[in-house]
């Protein structure tokens, strides 16, 4: 026969937590109504009906029954609790769920109380008493349907998802006749303490004008003991008090709520009480501000992280995060594709063999028929005839001086053999160009490959990262609403330069006042980036960070005498909003031939920088394909990429003259000693980066103004001499200096273009 084991059931802490606050509660209720009826009931009944542990609530509810100190009303409970406790266990055996028959299970419990509990009536009713406990036992059935709402939002729904108006007012119903059982069971200060305690974390947690209608929720219970709204009015001004401060910390926060209290407390009359309540009431405030002073800063981030999560609408924000995920991934693999295409176009090469392949076509023509071709072979000769090979590859062609002794020993037709060996050189170089041709096309497309992987990659990187809950979005609502500025939704994310504010506001907002307010609030310069409309009164604000500079520019340009169009190009480009580019190139010569040479060359380069190709892959992609022009023109550059959030400059120089920097009373020159892009197959740029300042000017010129100086010393004296003010003027100055040397006739094309650096608005 098989023993019965018991098993004592395990209780995790949470729900030991859980329990002991229900029986509190149960025990609270009981002092809740003027004649200890028991409201007990209604949080035990709406307890089980949510599914929890039906032992440990009957045990609960029967240690509340003890409030009523009456015999009779111990065992009405324990009637009631044992039927409710049978009922419940039949449902459990049966793995069924309440439904609309718990309705009638209230109304039967409550007949115990209506023939068992005792109870004298309230002599301002006119009923007979029994009439009364009828009133009472529906009232009980109602409570016990609205409790049940509460304690499911309070246990399966609360920080996990928004709570409806409905279950809010369920919970207020609930702490309404809890606050009042405390006040009747164990006095007014630990009722403020209660009360003092919630709104000074609501208050901290929330930073918002939300702990308002939260503190009159809180205030219920004291309002009814005192018969009167003061307290509500009183809890209201602490809450506002104590949001005041709440920029300067939760400390001070705290600090001002307790001044307010004590405050309150004088106009109440606290002082002439006698120093027992003084102490206790002061107690009742003074220990939830020291507890809001020193509990840690941890606790309070993961509340908040949980509030935020439980305002947030999560469901778009996971929507948005999927689909960046699976492009980043996708765009990813795309990446990892273009470098299999650099590694296929790149791969090795067999080695060359085509000396060999030359004495092969030579022996099978001229040696086949010699009568002499065993004695060479025998002699070694195809080591000679590969010397003679290599020079004729080295040279081009040869000639009788190039032969080996050797070979001209034993040969007996060496003219035919070196007729036969050009007519093959001059075969072979064809070949050689085609097949360079090939591999420079192998090359440039494999460095493309490697650019646009490059470029794949940043973007998946940054497609990957994910939007999560920011804090500092509760901050940004809260000082848009100080500066009366109502904002129905705030997204931020991205860091550093890619920092991005998104905010919903009334189309008429004033942009510089809304970014003026959300740098103040986030602590981070923004500009407004966008503003998409929504509706005829409703639009989009997206703010990004402010670089630290703004730039200036000017351009002076005058064509050749006698040339309708200058081959001199000038470009500035804005790469995006923390970029820009900037461009000067010459086109060998001058007119529309030379121009046409500049405008290409400086298209390549903007289209280049615009899909944020690596520099280096720019340069060499953009020789290469000049290079490939069938026409023998070439062009000269001046480029510079100016970064407006730390001033550095790069600066890449192409066969131009020098370039200047203007800093202050100091003259920098700025030289490079490249060919022209598209001169020779492989140009190495002079490339060197500065650091511009505030008020720093960077010049280019072309040769045509360069020349009309003399000198690169003469024109460092010139410069040096000048004191700008605005680019504009300055580029003039320059242009008008040179023609004037010139005496009035531009004999080339000439043009000056000047970038001024000034620190941002």
């Amino acid at each position: 026969m098989k023993r019965f084991v018991f098993r004592r059931p395990r209780i995790s802490l949470a729900e030991a937590v859980r329990y002991l606050a229900l029986w509190l509660g149960m025990a609270l209720l009981a002092f809740a109504l003027p004649k200890r009826e028991p409201l007990s009931f209604s949080l035990y009944a709406a307890a089980l009906f949510c599914g929890l542990n039906p032992f440990l609530l009957s045990a609960g509810y029967l240690l509340s029954s003890l409030a009523a100190f009456s015999l009779a009303a111990s065992l009405s409970a324990a009637v009631q609790a044992a039927a409710l406790l049978l009922i419940t266990v039949i449902y459990r055996r049966m793995g069924r769920r309440f439904s609309w028959e718990r309705v009638l299970y209230l109304v039967l419990a409550q007949l115990p109380f209506l023939f068992l509990f005792p109870h004298s009536g309230y002599a301002l009713f006119p009923f007979a008493v029994i009439w009364q406990k009828v009133i009472i036992c529906i009232a009980l059935c109602l409570v016990s349907l609205l409790f049940e709402g509460a304690l499911h939002a309070l246990l399966h729904r609360a920080f996990r998802c928004r709570l409806n108006a409905g279950e809010l007012a369920e919970i207020g119903l609930l702490w309404f006749f809890l606050g009042t059982g405390l006040f009747r069971a164990l006095g007014e200060p630990l009722l403020l303490f209660a009360v003092c305690a919630l709104l000074l974390f609501a208050v901290v947690l929330l930073k918002s004008a939300a702990a308002v209608p939260f503190s009159a929720a809180l205030s219920l219970p004291l309002c009814a003991a005192h018969a009167s709204v003061v307290p509500l009015a009183e809890c209201a001004i602490l809450t506002c008090l104590a949001l005041l401060f709440v920029p300067y910390g939760r400390v001070a926060s705290a600090l001002a709520f307790f001044a307010g209290f004590l405050g309150v407390q004088f106009f109440e009359g606290l002082y002439a009480e006698s120093a027992a309540a003084i102490v206790f009431t002061l107690l009742a405030c003074g220990v939830p501000v020291l507890a809001c002073c020193c509990v840690p800063e941890s606790f309070l981030a993961r509340a908040r992280r949980t509030l935020l999560f439980y305002r947030e609408r999560t469901l778009p924000r996971i929507a948005i995060n999927r689909n960046r995920r699976a492009v980043g991934e996708q765009l990813y693999e795309v990446s990892a594709l273009f470098r299999e295409i650099e590694s296929a176009f790149r791969a090795e090469e067999k080695p060359d063999a085509s000396g060999e392949k030359l004495r092969e076509k030579l022996v099978a023509s001229l040696c086949s028929a010699c009568p002499n071709r065993k004695r060479c072979r025998d002699a070694h000769v195809a080591d000679s005839l590969d010397k003679l090979i290599a020079v004729g590859m080295a040279k081009g062609r040869v000639n009788l001086i190039d032969l080996p002794v050797e070979l001209t020993d034993l040969c007996g037709n060496s003219a035919g053999l070196l007729f036969a060996l050009n007519r093959e050189l001059s075969e072979y170089r064809r070949f050689s160009s085609e097949l360079e041709a090939a591999r420079e096309g192998r090359r440039l497309l494999a460095e493309q490959a490697r650019g646009i992987s490059d470029i794949l990659r940043d973007i998946a990187l940054e497609q990957s990262e994910e939007y999560v809950f920011s804090e500092e979005e509760t901050t940004l609502s809260n000082a848009l609403l100080s500066a009366g500025i109502l904002s129905s939704e705030i997204f931020l994310y991205g860091e550093g330069d890619g920092f991005t504010a998104s905010m919903t506001l009334e189309s008429g907002a004033d942009a510089d006042r809304v970014c003026a307010v959300a740098g103040a609030a986030l602590k981070v310069p923004l500009s407004l980036a966008e503003k998409i409309p929504l509706t005829s009164d409703r639009a989009c604000y997206i703010l990004r960070r402010k670089p630290r500079f703004d730039a200036a520019f000017g351009i002076a340009s005058r064509a050749k005498d006698g040339e309708e169009a200058s081959g001199d190009t000038h470009s500035v480009l804005r790469i995006d909003e923390r970029r820009f580019l900037v461009a000067l190139s010459d086109g060998m010569g001058s007119g529309d031939k030379a121009r046409d040479v500049s405008d290409h060359t400086l298209s390549l380069f903007e289209s280049f920088y615009k899909a944020k190709m690596p520099s280096e892959t720019v340069l060499g992609t953009v020789n290469r394909l000049i290079a490939f022009s069938a026409e023998e023109s070439f062009s000269c550059l001046d480029l510079a990429a100016v970064n407006l959030d730390s001033g550095a400059a790069d600066i890449v120089k192409i066969g131009s003259p020098a370039g200047f920097l203007l800093s202050g009373e100091e003259l920098r020159v700025l030289e490079g000693e490249s060919l022209p892009i598209g001169m020779l197959e492989a140009v190495h740029p002079a490339t060197l980066r500065v650091e511009m300042k505030e008020d720093d000017f960077l010049l280019f010129m072309s040769d045509g103004v360069t020349a009309a100086f003399g000198s690169t010393a003469e024109l460092c004296s010139y410069l040096s001499g000048l004191r700008p003010l605005n680019p504009q003027s300055l580029a003039e100055e320059i242009l008008s200096s040179a023609l004037h040397r010139y005496r009035g006739a531009a004999e080339d094309d000439m043009t000056v273009l000047a970038v001024k650096l000034t620190r941002a608005a």
